[in-house]
């Protein structure tokens, strides 16, 4: 019987959890064993009782982990944590490649499979699987909820007796899963929305949530979309008249979210000192990229910083502020791509190595760093 097994997450600040008690029920129907470090729920709301009442056995984390042939988690865990799993096991998980490269190092020494759920590819079958795309859903719509409670108006037109109270405008810059998302946020509280992105067939997306987009228009080779649906650095061209574009958008804006990604690459800087200063005293500004050096100047992670009298927020781990959800996503995510893959005679997922996500996903195998991105 394979055994998963599910620890409670140590990075700073981390409250999510890799397994739902749903996905623990699904996992033991499929024949596995599950189980769960003490106390691995509790900040995402999920109790130990909770797991022991759908088949999981909840212990400390050194019976949990021995003989596991599968580890999930939220963040990639301490290689020194993983002493006794079954040989070859697999660690499924956000095991950040680019910036934790020395941890995926010693995966490999430790003889491990590392199977970064991030690199999950963009295509059709794999959208269920796609934990970025999850948990930046759920990004987009706390940026949004939390720069209205920082912004010291209202969201909506209001008319009273006293007189009307004119709407926000909020501006979404980075058209993504969270951008989407924030565009949809924004307006359902009420605001006037506009948005922008690299990509020019974001534009139809933006109009079909009822925002307007605001694009930089004749200027020579502007597509910015790249491989798998990501966004790609821009000429110098383009970021010229991009900034002129922006420059005179944003000072009439009262929230900014920013999303913009680049997979392996420090966040590109979207908006400086000399724009927030444009904007009006009591704006706001969400950085959903600070994590990653950010895409505002002189936002910092987890703090509220005012400049020109402009509010900048940003949030290390943004999922981790609404875990609950993000834990019931994160969840369905890995059970949908281990079982996409559950070998029944084996008793076992089985990853085929001519498969596109295989070749994806797999960082180690064999004592060997083996993915192509980390070794190109």
């Amino acid at each position: 019987m394979t055994k998963i097994a599910v620890l409670k997450e140590s990075a700073s600040g981390e409250t999510r959890v890799a397994a739902s008690p749903e996905t623990v029920k699904k996992f033991i129907a499929l024949g596995a064993s599950v189980a769960v470090e003490k106390g691995a729920g509790l900040a995402a709301s999920i109790s130990d009782a909770d797991y022991e009442a759908v088949g999981a056995t909840v212990g400390a984390a050194s019976a949990v982990i021995k003989d596991a042939a599968i580890v999930l988690g939220v963040q990639g865990p301490d290689p020194k944590a993983l002493k006794g799993v079954a040989k070859g096991a697999w660690i499924v998980a956000g095991l950040d490649p680019f910036g934790q490269r020395k941890r995926v190092d010693d995966y490999a020494a430790a003889g491990v499979e590392a199977l970064a759920m991030e690199f999950m590819p963009r295509i059709t079958r794999a959208q269920s699987m796609d934990i970025l795309s999850s948990q930046s859903n759920l990004s987009g719509y706390k940026a949004v909820i939390d720069s209205a409670a920082a912004y010291g108006r209202a969201f909506p037109m209001m008319m009273t007796a006293a007189g009307t109270i004119t709407a926000a405008k909020a501006f979404i810059m980075g058209v993504g899963v969270a951008g989407l998302q924030a565009i949809a946020t924004a307006r359902r509280l009420g605001a006037v929305v506009s948005a922008t992105d690299v990509r020019s067939a974001t534009k139809e997306q933006i109009e079909s949530l009822g925002a307007k987009p605001i694009f930089v228009e004749n200027v020579a080779g502007i597509e910015g979309e790249g491989a798998g649906g990501y966004a790609t650095e821009m000429s110098p061209e383009y970021q010229k008249a991009q900034a002129e574009l922006v420059s005179s958008h944003i000072a009439k804006q009262d929230i900014v979210i920013t999303t913009a990604l680049i997979p392996g690459r420090a966040a590109p800087r979207l908006i400086t000192d000399m724009q927030i200063a444009s904007m009006k005293p009591g704006s706001v500004i969400f950085d959903l990229a600070v994590a990653q050096g950010g895409n505002v100047e002189g936002s910092k992670p987890d703090e509220v910083v005012v400049k020109h009298g402009v509010k900048i927020i940003g949030y290390s781990n943004t999922p981790a502020h609404l875990a609950a959800d993000a834990s019931a996503l994160f969840a369905r995510n890995l059970f949908n791509f281990l079982s996409a893959f559950w070998d029944k005679e084996a008793g076992r997922p089985v990853l085929p190595d001519d498969d596109e996500i295989t070749a994806a996903i797999r960082l180690t195998k064999d004592g060997k760093v083996v993915n192509e991105r980390l070794l190109g």
